[in-house]
Formats: structure tokens, C-alpha cells, sequence
């Protein structure tokens, strides 16, 4: 007639496994780009996904974020680091809130150093793949109180 009550320890660990794997996932995204194997950057995201990076057009599907991400590469950014803050999930949806750093070789050579901040929504299609990737600056202002 009735159900057992479950206890809150039970009920959190899914939450802590979809984390885990979200935050590892993350990491992954994060080497493949610094290590310019941007199509496995882009095989994170699902076959209709979209990354949308300030100042350019939006990015959807695998092909056009791998040539997005493949142009950021190129053009001089580089030791992306990316932390995640929060994850929330339900059933087969995630959103993720982070923060990055990464390094911009100008054009004369000079190396700046970026921060901003980062949302992601995941989807479980078999496996956990990015449905929407947008990020943003920090303000110069920002930078350098926190540097």
C-alpha cells in the first residue's frame, strides 16, 4: 500500500554520480581543446548541439563547433582550465555553472590571461553530451582584482 521512505543518503548518490561524470567530461573537453584534438572537443556535444562564444556567431552541431573551436584554437587561445561550481540534474538533463581561465597569445606575442565564467546543459543520450555550451568574459576590472 505504501512505500518505503528512502533515505536521503540513497536519494543523493545518482545526484553525485552525474556530477562526477559532468566534471570529468569537463576535464576532458578542456584537454582535448589544449591539446587541439578538437574533434573529440566537439564529440562531447550532441549531434544538434550549440556553442555559443562571445563575439562569434553561434556554433550548431559537431561539425561547426569543431571548426569554432578549431578557429579559437588557431587564433591564439590556449591553456583553458575550467572549474566546475554546480551541477544540478534531473532525470536526463543537467546544467553545469563554472568558471574558466585560459591564455591569449596576441598577435605581437604577448600572452594575456582571460577569466570568465561558463553555463552548460547536458543530456543523457546513451551517454551525457552537451546540448549547450555559452560562456563569457569576467570584466578587465574584474581580472584585476582577482589577479
Amino acid at each position: 500500500m505504501y512505500r518505503e521512505y528512502a533515505s536521503p543518503q540513497t536519494d543523493l548518490r545518482p545526484f553525485r554520480d552525474v556530477e562526477s561524470q559532468l566534471r570529468n567530461q569537463t576535464q576532458d573537453f578542456a584537454t582535448s581543446f589544449n591539446t587541439g584534438n578538437y574533434d573529440q572537443a566537439a564529440g562531447l556535444f550532441a549531434n544538434d548541439g550549440a556553442l555559443m562564444a562571445p563575439q562569434h556567431e553561434g556554433a550548431y552541431g559537431q561539425k561547426q563547433v569543431e571548426r569554432l573551436l578549431r578557429q579559437l584554437g588557431e587564433s591564439g587561445y590556449g591553456d583553458l582550465r575550467m572549474e566546475t561550481l554546480r551541477v544540478d540534474h534531473s532525470g536526463d538533463m543537467a546544467m553545469e555553472l563554472g568558471r574558466f581561465s585560459l591564455v591569449m597569445r596576441e598577435g605581437d606575442g604577448v600572452m594575456v590571461q582571460e577569466r570568465g565564467k561558463y553555463v552548460r546543459v547536458w543530456r543523457r543520450l546513451g551517454a551525457w553530451l552537451l546540448i549547450a555550451d555559452c560562456w563569457n568574459w569576467t570584466s578587465q576590472a574584474a581580472n584585476d582584482r582577482a589577479a
